[in-house]
């Protein structure tokens, strides 16, 4: 356990004691844990100020909210608290200027949020990334945490966000599991191989069953000319997979043409170490600085923290609209 995350562990355990009533401690996992509610109570972990409108989002837009939402340290569940509340007329306005700031000068405005974000066929992610029937916004498949929907100087545009928390990593590939039929798991680790025929290597491209078609990832990624000098192994096999799916996704939406601006994002915590430097086997010392540098194509690749977040909104709430929710988040989480 890494000294942030257990500072976060004693933090959400005490903000608890403070602000929830029902002490009981619930289940994630089979584990029982003081920072882990009731499976019912979920909604305690939210900003108050949403908890009426985050459910009924859900269930209107058909989105699956995580499993472990009832743990004090999950990450989707800050995601919300961070973003949902802003989807309203003068939230969107906050949002523009910090994306403006954070993505891109040709930002106009922000015209809408969405969590676990899909868009629709052609380039959802069963077509556009060969993944299979069945998932749904939220599960089983590439939903990135939150989108927004921007009007830029030159059109329509699209940030994709991966929101974390005290994750270690963005996750191993799934092809490298010691449970599926993967032959050679460490072919992912032999970069030169790797690099000369990614759709002879990459077990995702090859691992197809009658429930499973083959994944297209390697099929929308261009990497940039010194990328092969600088990898030392695929950058999804041990701890890039959320991003290099993310990559893809945004890559290939912004092929499409639909949007003149597309990117793909990471808002992470800042004091997460561990985190920012997953990607060292691979040869990224610090994803924040390091991953957008590997590729060649029209994505553009952003971070902000999320402390950066809640001081832009800080400092441009010269009214006060947001207090509430700053102080929320400062309890909370320590921004």
């Amino acid at each position: 356990m890494t000294d942030f995350d257990a500072w976060l562990t004693d933090h959400q355990v005490a903000w608890r004691r403070r602000n929830v009533r029902d002490q009981r401690m619930g289940k994630q996992n089979g584990l029982e844990r003081p920072w882990i509610l009731p499976a019912a109570l979920w909604a305690e972990g939210l900003w108050p100020g949403i908890r009426e409108s985050l459910p009924a989002y859900l269930d209107e837009k058909h989105v699956e909210k995580h499993k472990g939402v009832h743990n004090l340290k999950s990450s989707w569940m800050l995601c919300a608290n961070l973003y949902f509340p802003f989807r309203e007329p003068g939230g969107l306005e906050l949002l523009a200027g910090f994306l403006r700031d954070r993505v891109s000068p040709l930002l106009q405005a922000v015209e809408g949020v969405e969590l676990e974000y899909e868009e629709a066929p052609p380039l959802d992610p069963r077509t556009l990334l060969g993944e299979p029937a069945g998932g749904v916004r939220g599960a089983n498949q590439t939903s990135p945490d939150v989108a927004f929907i921007v009007r830029t100087s030159a059109g329509r545009g699209l940030i994709l966000t991966e929101n974390k928390l005290v994750e270690h990593s963005f996750y191993p590939c799934a092809g490298r599991k010691s449970s599926v039929q993967n032959p050679d798991g460490n072919r992912c680790l032999d970069w030169p191989a790797v690099q000369a025929d990614p759709a002879g290597q990459c077990w995702q491209m090859q691992w197809e069953t009658p429930t499973r078609p083959n994944r297209r990832y390697w099929e929308l990624i261009r990497l940039a000319d010194h990328a092969p000098r600088t990898l030392t192994q695929c950058p999804a096999a041990t701890g890039g997979y959320q991003l290099f799916r993310q990559q893809a996704l945004a890559e290939g939406i912004a092929a499409s043409g639909r949007y003149e601006l597309v990117a793909s994002c990471v808002a992470f915590d800042g004091r997460n170490d561990t985190l920012v430097g997953c990607l060292r086997g691979a040869g990224v010392d610090n994803f924040a600085t390091g991953w957008g540098d590997l590729f060649a194509g029209r994505t553009l690749f952003r971070t902000w923290t999320h402390e950066q977040w809640v001081n832009w909104v800080q400092s441009h709430d010269p009214n006060g609209c947001w207090h509430n929710w700053i102080s929320y988040l400062r309890d909370r989480y320590g921004y």
